[in-house]
């Protein structure tokens, strides 16, 4: 393997010391000649001279990394929450370190050690895998500040963004009985998460307060994908019902997707609402109705928690509850 070129190196080569070279190097260097300032940054551009992260940090103490850990990086949901973090990070000159598992929990578990141990300064968790063994076993013995989004259980403390999902369940239900249907399937993941079982919880409590039975056997679980949303389409529609709601929009969308090849119709045969509002619902015919949540900006707030954590590490816990609403396109009809 090749060995890493250091400041060193460049400082030889240039035949300068290593001081001048650093000042030079760290935007620092206008006591300098312009030439001699050129000649540094042609022979670190030719070497490949790329500045050590750590030791750099080491020095100055001003540059932040956060470790991050969503479930799936492949969800539109996430990708838009990491774009919020990034764009906010980078105002603040913090370096998000991002990772994700794909559900794999042992692996999971396994990065959340690797950030702790390669010195992250904080970390956003949102991934329902990561319990309390880990927070209190892990993060809090190793003083490592963090902020809890969405998929967790509730705990007592720390900071978190919780968003208010059994509304959400609540007001997609409603709105299909509203629509004129009774008969509702649901569509969940084999492996609910925290968030999920609130969205359930508000879809039962909307039914009862319209007099409609909660039926069991209307509940599909399946893997949290388009593809698990696909499987499931010849049972939904072989259980009579009108109307579906989907645990989140890639499920979604892999019914109606599934729902159409095998001759069926959205929202004829059956109507469908999602939960999410990812980009793809307004390219998909038809539009896709759905619970909109302020994703960007939840990964934006999530940012500027984490910064205030480690700019007062006194503060008082944070706590962000955020609010949903319905977006209605074509994906319900009125019975």
């Amino acid at each position: 393997m090749a060995k890493r070129v250091t400041i060193k190196d460049v400082a030889k080569a240039v035949g300068l010391s290593i001081t001048t070279v650093s000042q030079i190097l760290n935007g620092k260097g206008e006591r300098f000649p312009a030439a001699t300032q050129e000649k540094v940054m042609k022979i670190r551009d030719q070497l490949g001279y790329v500045p050590n992260f750590n030791a750099r940090n080491l020095i100055s103490h001003s540059m932040k990394t956060v470790g991050i850990i969503v479930p799936n990086l492949v969800n539109p949901f996430f990708a838009m929450f990491l774009r919020g973090i990034q764009d906010a990070m980078y105002e603040h000159e913090c370096v998000p370190m991002i990772l994700s598992a794909d559900r794999n929990e042992k692996l999971e578990h396994y990065y959340l050690r690797t950030l702790v141990e390669r010195g992250v300064d904080a970390m956003i968790i949102a991934s329902s895998a990561v319990g309390n063994e880990e927070l209190n076993g892990l993060l809090k013995s190793n003083r490592v500040p963090y902020l809890l989004f969405d998929q967790n259980d509730p705990i007592n403390e720390g900071d978190r963004i919780i968003v208010d999902d059994e509304r959400g369940g609540e007001l997609a239900a409603t709105h299909l009985i509203e629509s004129g249907h009774h008969k509702i399937a649901v569509v969940l993941p084999d492996r609910p998460s925290q968030n999920v079982r609130l969205r359930m919880a508000g879809y039962r409590s909307a039914l009862v307060r319209h007099g409609i039975s909660v039926d069991d056997s209307l509940i599909f679980s399946t893997e949290l994908s388009k593809a698990g949303g696909w499987a499931v389409a010849n049972q939904v529609i072989d259980s009579g019902a009108t109307a579906v709601f989907c645990a989140n929009d890639e499920m979604a969308l892999g019914l109606m997707r599934g729902i159409e090849t095998v001759g069926k119709n959205v929202p004829q045969d059956l109507s469908v609402v999602g939960y999410d509002d990812i980009d793809l619902d307004d390219y998909m015919a038809p539009r896709l109705t759905t619970i909109h949540q302020p994703v960007y900006d939840m990964g934006t707030w999530a940012s500027q928690m984490i910064m205030n954590r480690l700019r007062d590490p006194e503060h008082a816990p944070q706590l962000k509850v955020v609010d949903v609403s319905l977006v209605k396109r074509d994906s319900v009809r009125k019975i």
